[in-house]
């Protein structure tokens, strides 16, 4: 079985034909200027220096032949499944429905909602829309890694203490053993990365481990053992 001896807080083992990557909300309108994180007041180009890590999961993911999963925050048209405490929050410049410049906001089939050039999922890779943070509320998440029969989970993607945290969380309560990539996350808030980061690994791995996306890779390259 393959190891990441230098996961933290301690080793992480994982059955190869049991793991699966699950890469969360990679989408212009949270890495892109334009977007609706721009729209809160972020910097997005603090999300941008994922993209390389991510594509290296990807990358080695797709060589092993194992389930890669992409997911996006992604409302109807409608609106029906954004409730007005969401779409309310805060003093955004646009919300949730708004017309930006790349189409409206966080809305199924915009511009703006497409996962980023650099990391688009191939023919074949599961895509899933999500209505909330969590990978798992009013989705087809837990069917999707039943069918794969998925035990493990790698996770990336944006922001870490958001979105990510949400899912792993998630994914944490439902029995998953969950490793998230350290350099395959970020944040618009540097420090909330980094308490993200503690608090998973916290306690004897209470929610996951974390590791590099090299250390990833480097466990599902042929050489190594599994």
């Amino acid at each position: 079985m393959p190891e990441i001896a230098g996961a933290l807080p301690f080793p992480y083992r994982f059955p190869r034909h049991r793991t699966a990557l699950l890469v969360i909300d990679m989408q212009r309108d949270f890495v892109e200027p334009g977007g609706f994180g721009e729209a809160l007041g972020n910097d997005v180009s603090r999300l941008q220096p994922a993209i390389p890590s991510v594509a290296r999961l990807l990358a080695a993911f797709r060589e092993a032949r194992m389930p890669i999963i992409h997911t996006r925050e992604a409302h109807r048209p409608d609106l029906a499944d954004c409730p007005p405490a969401k779409r309310m929050r805060g003093a955004a410049a646009l919300r949730i429905g708004d017309l930006g410049p790349m189409g409206r906001i966080l809305i199924a089939g915009e511009p703006g909602n497409d996962i980023v050039p650099a990391l688009a999922p191939l023919p074949g890779e599961t895509v899933i829309d999500k209505p909330g943070k969590g990978a798992f509320y009013a989705t087809r998440l837990q069917d999707v890694l039943k069918g794969f029969a998925i035990s493990h989970l790698v996770i990336a993607g944006v922001t870490t203490e958001v979105c990510v945290q949400t899912t792993m969380r998630e994914a944490n309560d439902r029995g998953y053993e969950c490793l998230l990539a350290e350099d395959a996350t970020e944040s618009y808030f540097p420090e909330f990365k980094a308490a993200t980061l503690a608090m998973v690994r916290a306690q004897g791995a209470i929610v996951g481990w974390t590791a590099t996306s090299e250390q990833v890779a480097a466990a599902l390259r042929p050489d190594e053992d599994g």
